[in-house]
């Protein structure tokens, strides 16, 4: 997948702030997927998954992934 624009800024859930040691951080891209970093260490990149596959997480996280 090519990398898209990021149209807005990065965020990390509201429960990961304080003390949580291991977050990650969200932005949409211009397609409607994400793009997804590590909060703690932006220099090791950043993935990108378009709407499909981002949908599908959701449902996954949603859905107890299949418990």
């Amino acid at each position: 997948m090519m990398n898209p624009e990021i149209v807005t800024r990065f965020m990390k859930a509201s429960a990961s702030q304080g003390d949580q040691q291991e977050c990650v951080e969200v932005a949409h891209t211009a397609d409607g997927g994400r793009a997804v970093r590590d909060s703690k260490d932006h220099a090791a990149g950043t993935q990108f998954h378009g709407p499909e596959a981002w949908g599908a997480f959701l449902d996954a996280v949603k859905g107890g992934f299949g418990s």
